[in-house]
């Protein structure tokens, strides 16, 4: 089991920045791919950023502007998000996926940017 816990959202003006960052805990030797989805009202699931042994992948929409990032001596993940557009605004999600294929999800924080 991984548990993972998510902070740093909050309220932010177009143009800004935030940085989130997700503990894991548990079986974090299990812990394959570490990253990030997000979640606007009315729409699926997205994913946003993923990082597994260094190489990193990013949606389109944030290429440029957000940076994932991974401290395993913390067990911590961060998503570093530049230049925070209103359509940033969403629930984001922490995820990680073990060796085995098993997936676990922190509980969201709630990103909002306003216009």
């Amino acid at each position: 089991q991984v548990q993972l816990v998510e902070s740093g959202g909050g309220l932010v003006q177009a143009g800004g920045s935030l940085r989130l960052s997700c503990a894991a805990s548990g079986s974090i030797f299990s812990i394959n791919i570490m990253g990030w989805y997000r979640q606007a009202p009315g729409k699926q699931r997205k994913l946003v950023a993923i990082t597994s042994s260094g190489v990193k992948n990013y949606a389109d929409s944030v290429k440029g502007r957000f940076t994932i990032s991974r401290d395993n001596a913390k067990n911590t993940v961060y998503l570093q998000m530049n230049n925070l557009k209103p359509e940033d605004t969403a629930v984001y999600y922490c995820t990680s996926t073990t060796w085995g294929g098993d997936d676990y999800w922190g509980q969201g924080t709630q990103v909002t940017v306003s216009s």
